[in-house]
Formats: structure tokens, C-alpha cells, sequence
């Protein structure tokens, strides 16, 4: 049975209500046993951000989030006069697609002279490509443009435009029952509807000779198309190659070529400007930086020189860091770490941040005119849709308005800090100490905290108002999410300090962070965790294995057996293990060395372990086998597996039981005493 809770609202109300008192003031109780009125039911309520921004016209369209709608994505229309937004897709549509299981950009849409807007979208449930005419007499609904696959789902498109009267894309087709058994191409879908029950009449417009190939980018004349490729084993951001053709009359490739990129290149972005010139993002120079590229010579010239990312991992075909505008600035995101948005005169080099309380800038710009569209957010303000007047220099939320579902006063302030760990290497942190505006804690004792491995681990976190880290801070459990080694956001230099490394240098930035705050005095040594997810999920089981840093872990739907993760997960890290943890004639040797599943008896420490049953990257198969491998040893853990759930949580009641799973395992190891917890029953069976 589930403890009563406080009214959550009743307590935002009165919280907003008055001034917050001073410290002096403050109640005084333990750190993890203040009250707080951020339930895990508002954390997971306001879970997930917007994505993939678009313009149609003058009008603005991106995804959005209803984890209470089982974690579905709806289409979100702006209209052009700026009225209010109007959710254009009800249930049960749900735009998102499963190209390589982490998706892609879902949907495209066109202006017509009549009719209003034509928008095509993939819908998740069974991976089919519709058209959409939101404007049309009597609402209809969206029509199939493309067949259903004979093997479930293994038909997938992704990156779509329109050109004419086809959509161009690439498309994810299964041959077989493994996850490797798969061919990806660039795809013509024709607009008509004749392709839904015929495959023959999607015209294929390359061969599969790459393994992996983005969407296709057309020039304003329409003359070229330009896209990106990769082959195993390397990733997307070990190298690719930006490939060339010329589009003939009848809308066929011919003359295909790589103009840029190679095995130690990666140019994580393509995109044409309006001049017709060729933009690309690409590391050559050891951070992503934008380039103008001559499409005969391949020459490429740096138009930024500069010590920052301009891009970033391109985990999803169809991000976006750069958007060119009509007058020749080009819109761009950049920074250490974290992005700002940016207007750059590729003449001149000289670059002019957006104003706005924004610290942190997703890979989505999209622009029309004079304006740029983006999600930005800050360690005040959630994710949100925001609109920059390159003219006046003004920039507003236009969508997605953050809403504060508590007192702000309840929000952590993150501290951006920089510590020293093996050979003096930098690791990048950002600390958010427990705050209470009406609690402190004892003089002399020392707060919990958390670890927070991020997943990837080719990616990073950027330090923005998170309600599930003000979740734990709000009840004085700090948290300090860690930017290991291997991560973006730093260089290429940083990134690839992880390269055969996965299990050791991110395991040891994180326990030098542990340790750090523990001898400053910030953390108490004796109630340290740590907590991730997938690839943060490894780093987390793998700590507890091999150090005594932590009481306890909470681990999400992870990697545990590196020969396993090899063979089980989805194609386009099916050689991911090759980079992180070495060739295949050495995999076995790492293996025994790192996994937790053979490190198993090493584990001595509580954990939690959670798993969505549908994970298709990490399947439920890895957890069995650390819990066999466990089972007799005596070592306590609670094991939480959801059905439905893939590769992250997406619905709201799955957030709500594994944040409050989560904080029980935490009250349990720490010695905190709530009343609100629900019980978490640890296994040492």
C-alpha cells in the first residue's frame, strides 16, 4: 500500500505564496527527511522536452511529450499570426520513429498555394509514413503513404522532406529476425498514397553499400542533394562522409560523390545555404566548427575558428546546430560544454550571442526569414520553444512555456565545476547541492549525494532545471551529474579519452568526483550513490564492482556484459564495443575484466535495477544474467522491470514508481526516516 503523501499542489500554492524565510529561520531537520513539494507524480508529469522544430511557411511546428498519454509524442502547431498553438494530432497518434531505435527526425511539411499545409509524419505503433492536411474540409484523418512491413515494424523512415510530389527520406528496411539484418538507403515516397500497399513503388534513389546514411538535404535550386554516411565500425562521430550527387529531371542521383569527412572525420551536419553554397559541421580541427565546402575541390574553409563545438554526436539523423537565413548570417549553436545560440557572418567570422536567460541550446534550429526557432532552457526554466528576431535581437518563448509546478524556491542551483582525477586529467561536474528555502540541516552533518552518470556515453549533460534532480535536492539528497571522460561538449581530444577505456576512465572520473566532495566536505564519504542509465547504467553497476566509493546504486535499464551487449543490441551499436572497450580479438579478455556480469562476486553494495521489458538496446536478457550471476551472495537489490517500456521511460506512472523506488532505496542505505516513501523491498536471495 502506497503512504499518503502531501497535497503537492496545496503545498505549491502555499509555497509561492510567501517569502521564503531566512536560514536563520529555517527549520532544522536531517539532510533526505525534509518535506518537499515536488512529488515524483510533477517530475514525471513534466517529463521529456520538445523536439525536432520546423517551420512550414511563417508557421512553427516541433514534437512534444504526454508522458500521461503513455509517453506519446503529438505534433504541435504555431500558426502564423502568432495565436495560441493547437495540438494537431490527437490520440492515438504518436510522431516518432524507431530508425535505429533512437529514432530520427519524424516529420516534414510544405506550404500549398491552397489547402493550407501538407505535412507527412511517422507514427510509432506501426512505423508507417502518413500525410497529414490539417486544413482541409471535415478534419480528415491521416492517410498511409507507405506499406506495412511482413517482419513488424521493419519498415522504417526517417528525415523526411518533400520535394514535388514525392517525399525523399532514408529508409531502415529489415531482412531478417537479427537486429543486423537490415539495409538503410535513400528512399522516394510517393505523395499519391500508391507506395501503402505496394513496396515496389518506393523508388530506391542510392544502393546500401553504407551501412548508415542520413536524410537527404537538397540545394535551394534543386539541382543536388547532399547527405551524410558511415560504416561499421566506426560511429557517427569517429567519422563519416559527406556525400554529393547531382538530382537529374526525372529525380534521380547520378554522379554520387564524398566531398568531405573520412575515418577520422566527422562532420556531424550538412545543410545548404541560401545562397546556394555548401555548410557543413565537422571536427577536422579537433572541435566541430562550421566550414564552407567547395563542392568540386572538397576544399573547406573554416569560417569559425574557435575552441568550441559547433556540433555535437549525431546519434539521430536530422539534428540540427546550424540554419542558414536569407540575408547570409547563418544561425548557429555553440560553446564548451554547453550551447548558446549564435548569429555568425560566415564573411567576416564575427559571431553574436542571442541575449536571453538561456544557458543550454538543443540540436534543433530551424528558420524562416528572419527568425530562428529552437528548445533552449537554463537552470530556472525547463525546455522550451523560443523564437530569436535576428533583426531587432529580441528572442521570446513561443511554445512548451516552462510552468513552475512548485515555489522555484524548491530549485537546486547548479555549480559548474572542474576536478582533477588520475594524471591530473580535468573532469567536468555540475554539482546541485541540497536546498530547502524552510529546511537546513544539522551543523554538523554532512549531505548524502548522488553520482549521475550520463548515458551515451558519447554525449553530455548541460546544466539545466532537471525535476528529477530537484526531486532528490528538494529533500536534501545532493546530486553532482558528471561529465566523464569520453563525453561531448569538450573536443575531440576529450571525447576519445574513453576509446578502449569504457569501465575504467569513466568509473574513475566519477569516484574522483565522489571522492573530491567528500574531502572538501561538500558530501558525506559514508552516504555516497551513484545512478545511471544505459550507458551510465554500466558505469554505475561497473563502480560497485570495482570500488568501495559507494553504499549503494541505482542502475537503469544498462549494459552489463560487454560480449553480450555485442551480440543482443540493435545494428547501430553492434560495434560500438569495438571503440569503447577494443577490437574483437581482445573483446572477450575486457569482458571478463569489466563486465559486472563477471565481475559479479566483487558486488557487495544495495542496488536498485531497473528495466523497460521492450528495451531493444540493452534487453532485459543483461539484467537476468547479473541477477543469476548475484543470486545466493546475499547482496540486498531490488529489481523493477516495466512492460511496455523500450529504451528510457516514456510513461508517466513508470517515472512515478522508479523515482520513488529510487528514493526508498536511498532512505533505506542512508538511515533516513520518511513517512512518504512506499516501501521498496530489497532481495538477497
Amino acid at each position: 500500500m502506497k503512504a499518503a503523501r502531501p497535497d503537492p499542489g496545496a503545498g505549491a500554492a502555499s509555497a509561492s505564496g510567501s517569502a521564503s524565510p531566512s536560514p536563520s529561520r529555517a527549520a532544522q531537520e536531517p539532510y533526505g527527511s525534509w518535506p518537499s513539494p515536488l512529488s515524483a507524480e510533477l517530475a514525471a508529469s513534466l517529463d521529456g522536452r520538445p523536439e525536432y522544430v520546423g517551420t512550414i511557411g511563417p508557421e512553427v511546428w516541433w514534437t512534444e511529450p504526454r508522458p500521461a498519454e503513455g509517453g506519446r509524442r503529438t505534433l504541435v502547431r504555431r500558426p502564423a499570426d502568432g495565436g495560441p498553438r493547437t495540438r494537431d494530432l490527437p490520440a492515438p497518434w504518436n510522431v516518432r520513429s524507431r530508425f535505429t531505435e533512437y529514432g530520427g527526425r519524424p516529420w516534414a511539411g510544405a506550404e500549398r498555394p491552397e489547402g493550407g499545409p501538407l505535412v507527412v509524419f511517422v507514427h510509432f505503433a506501426d512505423q508507417r509514413m502518413y500525410a497529414y492536411e490539417p486544413d482541409a474540409p471535415g478534419g480528415p484523418a491521416p492517410r498511409p503513404l507507405t506499406p506495412l512491413s511482413p517482419v513488424g515494424g521493419g519498415l522504417r523512415w526517417a528525415d523526411p522532406v518533400l520535394r514535388g510530389a514525392e517525399v525523399w527520406c532514408v529508409l531502415e528496411e529489415f531482412t531478417g529476425p537479427a537486429p543486423t539484418d537490415v539495409r538503410r538507403v535513400l528512399a522516394a515516397v510517393p505523395l499519391d498514397g500508391s507506395a501503402a500497399g505496394d513496396r515496389s513503388r518506393v523508388r530506391e534513389l542510392t544502393d546500401d553499400r553504407h551501412r548508415f546514411t542520413t536524410g537527404p538535404r537538397l540545394s535551394p535550386d534543386g539541382r543536388h542533394a547532399a547527405w551524410l554516411v558511415w560504416d561499421h565500425p566506426r560511429m557517427p562521430w569517429d567519422g563519416t562522409g559527406l556525400r554529393l550527387a547531382s538530382v537529374t529531371a526525372d529525380g534521380t542521383l547520378t554522379g554520387a560523390r564524398t566531398v568531405l569527412g573520412g575515418t577520422d572525420e566527422a562532420v556531424a551536419q550538412v545543410e545548404w545555404g541560401t545562397d546556394g553554397s555548401l555548410l557543413a559541421v565537422s571536427d577536422r580541427s579537433g572541435w566541430w566548427n562550421p566550414y564552407r565546402v567547395d563542392p568540386d575541390s572538397g576544399t573547406a574553409v573554416n569560417l569559425c575558428l574557435r575552441e568550441e563545438e559547433f556540433g555535437g554526436p549525431l546519434w539521430k539523423p536530422g539534428l540540427s546546430w546550424l540554419a542558414p537565413l536569407p540575408d547570409g548570417l547563418v544561425a548557429v549553436l555553440h560553446g564548451q560544454g554547453s550551447s548558446v545560440l549564435g548569429v555568425l557572418d560566415p564573411e567576416s567570422g564575427d559571431l553574436v550571442d542571442a541575449a536571453g536567460p538561456w544557458t543550454a541550446w538543443q540540436p534543433t534550429l530551424a528558420a524562416h526569414g528572419h527568425r530562428v526557432y529552437g528548445v533552449a532552457a537554463s537552470p530556472r526554466s525547463a525546455y522550451e520553444v523560443v523564437e530569436l528576431d535576428t533583426e531587432s535581437g529580441h528572442a521570446r518563448v513561443i511554445g512548451a512555456a516552462g510552468v513552475d509546478p512548485v515555489d522555484p524556491a524548491h530549485y537546486p542551483e547548479p555549480q559548474t565545476r572542474t576536478f582533477l582525477g588520475p594524471d591530473d586529467r580535468e573532469i567536468h561536474a555540475h554539482v546541485y547541492p541540497p536546498h530547502h528555502p524552510a529546511r537546513r540541516a544539522p551543523a554538523d552533518e554532512l549531505p548524502p549525494y548522488v553520482i549521475w552518470a550520463h548515458g551515451g556515453p558519447t554525449d553530455h549533460v548541460p546544466p539545466v532545471l532537471d525535476l528529477h534532480i530537484a526531486y532528490f535536492t528538494s529533500r536534501g539528497i545532493g546530486v553532482a551529474e558528471v561529465n566523464y571522460g569520453g563525453s561531448t561538449g569538450y573536443g575531440r581530444a576529450y571525447r576519445e579519452r574513453l576509446r578502449e577505456q569504457w569501465g575504467v576512465v569513466d568509473v574513475e572520473d566519477c569516484a574522483a568526483v565522489a571522492r573530491a566532495l567528500a574531502a572538501e566536505g561538500t558530501a558525506d564519504p559514508d552516504r555516497l550513490a551513484i545512478r545511471g542509465g544505459s550507458a551510465g547504467g554500466w558505469t554505475a553497476a561497473a563502480s560497485l564492482a570495482s570500488t568501495s566509493v559507494y553504499a549503494c546504486a541505482a542502475i537503469r535499464y544498462p549494459v552489463l556484459d560487454l560480449l553480450g551487449f555485442a551480440e543482443e543490441t540493435h545494428d547501430l551499436e553492434s560495434r560500438y564495443v569495438e571503440a569503447l572497450a577494443g577490437p574483437p580479438q581482445t573483446l572477450a579478455v575486457r569482458s571478463r575484466e569489466r563486465s559486472p556480469v563477471a565481475l559479479a562476486d566483487r558486488i557487495t553494495a544495495p542496488f536498485l535495477l531497473l528495466q523497460g521489458l521492450d528495451d531493444a538496446v540493452c534487453p532485459p536478457a543483461q539484467a537476468e544474467r547479473l541477477l543469476a550471476a548475484l543470486r545466493g551472495r546475499g547482496v540486498p537489490y531490488a529489481y523493477l522491470a516495466f512492460e511496455g517500456e523500450g529504451h528510457g521511460f516514456r510513461r508517466a506512472d513508470t517515472m512515478v514508481r522508479a523515482l520513488e523506488a529510487e528514493l526508498a532505496l536511498y532512505t533505506q542505505v542512508f538511515g533516513i526516516e520518511r513517512a512518504d516513501v512506499p516501501p521498496l523491498r530489497l532481495d538477497t536471495s
